[in-house]
């Protein structure tokens, strides 16, 4: 296990490293190029496919973590995970130095694009999801505290009309642009097309698998952003203020950044694992949703496992996954009545010495590990 020592004793020395790293690296780039777009380039891969277009979790389970994470004292270091907006709630409990959120598919950068877009624009969390919603803020914003409250004022106000969406659509094209990652204008199509889809279900949106109709077990984005922990605390990102300008400061600092990429892969997170070990920080979590089912299918497990490796880590790294019944038929400790699915964490330094052991033979030994 790679053990990360404390950032203020390593400064020093990672100054060198890195100054030493940009001359002696061809094409490196010194601390001013360092900007947002440059850095999103530099760790992207080309993109792939995943069959939908994910623009809200289908995981009902996805706070069930938070104890879990809590007790651990997952905290600062760097963050990664794979999907939408439930990566804002994880990072607003763990307060990362740095998060990337890698996605195989393109699509999911844009949809993060469109977010960020949207901190920028939004002080207060009813500003954020009247904002996301095509919604006009309430008068008073700061009235309008909770996540009940904000769910209430979404839910009794109408949509703006056409003209006024519009012009909300180029100004969010704006900031887009401002943010220096090339857009295309099929790019911007597509980040219009998911915008609009939050225009027109507001908070009864659905995850939508592609080619297939609405499925009654995935929570709506209501059920999701009143969803509690295990001991029924509210901890959505959107739940209170302070969790909310923890993720609106990452974003306005460009420390949330979005990266096509497969966990899998040859590029884009040894990239990120470079970049960690750059700026000293340790991986505090890394949320992987189910990806392993389809790794594990696929053959690709062991590549992940790889790139685990090479990010730096410590005794309190932690992988969040979860888990459906389409990978996992058994019954589970952590499964709670009435939800689809189940979120579970796991040490990532036990998970390596695991593998290392060969105590994995497939996905169900993978996943009853993570419940110990």
């Amino acid at each position: 296990m790679s053990i990360v020592t404390p950032k203020a004793i390593r400064m020093p020395a990672l100054l060198l490293l890195a100054v030493a790293a940009w001359v002696a690296i061809p094409g490196a780039q010194a601390p001013a190029a360092r900007t947002f777009a440059a850095l999103v380039e530099r760790l992207s891969e080309p993109g792939g496919d995943f069959g939908g277009d994910n623009l809200i979790s289908n995981e009902q389970s996805y706070l069930h973590v938070m104890t879990a994470l809590e007790a651990a004292k997952v905290t600062g270091g760097a963050y990664v995970g794979v999907g939408p907006d439930q990566n804002f709630s994880y990072i607003a409990q763990i307060r990362p130095h740095i998060a990337y959120i890698v996605d195989i598919r393109r699509d999911n950068l844009l949809l993060h694009l469109l977010f960020k877009a949207i901190f920028k624009r939004a002080p207060t969390p009813v500003e954020y999801v009247s904002l996301l919603t095509g919604r006009p803020p309430p008068a008073a914003p700061a009235g309008v505290i909770g996540i009940e409250k904000v769910v209430a004022y979404i839910d009794a106000t109408p949509a703006l009309a056409a003209p006024r969406q519009a012009t909300l659509e180029n100004e969010l094209d704006l900031a887009m642009k401002g943010f220096g990652v090339p857009l295309s204008p099929a790019d911007l199509s597509t980040i219009h097309a998911f915008r609009r889809q939050f225009v027109n279900d507001g908070l009864s949106l659905t995850f939508q698998v592609r080619g297939q109709g609405p499925r009654s077990y995935y929570p709506s984005l209501r059920t999701l952003l009143l969803e509690t922990d295990r001991n029924g605390k509210h901890r959505s990102f959107l739940a209170d203020d302070s969790s909310y300008q923890v993720v609106r400061s990452l974003e306005e600092r460009d420390l949330i950044v979005p990266v096509v990429g497969d966990v899998s892969g040859a590029k884009a997170m040894p990239a990120i694992a470079a970049d960690m070990q750059a700026r000293g920080d340790a991986l505090s979590a890394f949320y992987v949703s189910n990806v392993e089912q389809y790794l594990f299918q696929d053959g690709r497990f062991p590549a992940w496992v790889e790139n685990l490796k090479r990010m730096p880590h410590d005794e309190r790294s932690m992988i969040i996954r979860s888990v459906f019944p389409s990978g996992y038929r058994g019954s589970l400790p952590q499964s709670v009545p009435g939800y689809y699915s189940t979120s579970l964490t796991q040490p990532l330094g036990r998970m390596l010495s695991d593998i290392a052991a060969g105590k994995y033979y497939g996905y169900a030994d993978l996943v009853l590990a993570s419940v110990r």
